[in-house]
């Protein structure tokens, strides 16, 4: 009953970002154009070599609104997001259950609408996501396809077998960034974060941006696995540009880490690093990116780092 119930409402959720969408698409294509795309890629494999926890994720955004000027318009939904990703966690050894206490193998596709609009020199992201996890995204077999192929071990039988069960969640997502700008090419973008649904939290944190590339002028969304930001509307211009950025987190409830099975740490943190860079008339863009992530549950070994990449070619 309870998932007949969480199935229904999901339906309706869905229903409704399915309304938004149709308004998008009915509106005076003179006046609403697409703005851009953007993408980012997050694996251990990119930093500490290793297949465990957060292992995997993949993010891609389609923004659609009136003609970019370099900033956001006042009223919501005047920018529309379509953001759709797949996320894989896994225990640390993804052969066999480990003796101690994991974390459960997750798999998760999402599907959202959001909007992005800015008052009084501040930034605000309001959105919500349909989250599919659980056996029935085909996840886990696609990742045990992956690994056959380059030759190493997948995720064993036993360990899908104890993986997060079907489930389909709604979840909400609220931020607001300030940028200050320190210098013409320096920016400093302290935010904070609300969640519900699938994770509940509540986030604050900062961004700093040295160089042009990925800074004012561009919309930007953010990763929600890593924190970093990736390019959705592309600047003019060449060059390389560097971003610093930290938060930490009052994590209320994960379905990700069960209870009473799983205890999941009330704390989180994250640190990360990365590189924008552009070449000649925009036509080629990429981002490399490391993320330090702290534990997320009691019993986790050791922090994590993760790798993160974009590229966009236009031809």
């Amino acid at each position: 009953m309870r998932d007949c119930a969480r199935l229904r409402s999901g339906l309706r959720l869905l229903a409704g970002m399915v309304a938004v969408l149709l308004g998008v698409a009915q509106a005076d294509a003179g006046e609403r154009v697409r703005l851009g795309f953007g993408h980012i890629a997050s694996n251990d494999v990119l930093a500490d070599r290793r297949d465990r926890w957060r292992s995997a994720s993949h993010v891609a955004s389609l923004v659609w609104g009136r003609q970019w000027q370099g900033l956001l318009p006042e009223r919501f939904g005047d920018v529309i997001e379509l953001r759709m990703g797949l996320e894989l966690i896994t225990p640390e050894y993804i052969t066999s259950p480990a003796a101690f206490i994991d974390r459960p193998y997750a798999a998760a596709l999402s599907a959202g609408v959001h909007s992005h609009f800015r008052r009084g020199g501040t930034d605000f992201a309001a959105g919500v996501d349909l989250v599919m996890t659980g056996p029935q995204t085909r996840l886990g077999d696609l990742q045990a396809s992956i690994h056959d192929a380059v030759g190493i071990d997948g995720p064993s039988a036993a360990v899908l077998a104890g993986q997060i069960d079907n489930g389909l969640h709604p979840r909400l997502v609220f931020e607001a960034g300030h940028p200050v700008q320190l210098a013409p090419a320096i920016e400093l973008r302290p935010f904070v974060e609300a969640r519900w649904g699938v994770e509940t939290l509540m986030r604050a944190g900062a961004d700093l941006t040295l160089g042009r590339i990925g800074g004012a002028g561009e919309l930007l969304v953010r990763d929600h696995v890593t924190g970093h930001r990736y390019r959705v509307t592309g600047g003019g211009g060449r060059g390389v540009s560097l971003v610093l950025g930290g938060d930490i987190a009052r994590v209320e409830k994960s379905l990700f880490l069960p209870e009473p099975g799983f205890r999941r740490e009330p704390v989180r943190q994250r640190l990360r690093a990365g590189a924008h860079w552009q070449g000649a008339r925009g036509r080629a863009s990429g981002f490399y990116g490391l993320t330090w992530l702290g534990e997320e549950f009691v019993g986790q070994s050791e922090p994590q780092l993760l790798g993160s990449v974009t590229l966009k070619i236009r031809f």
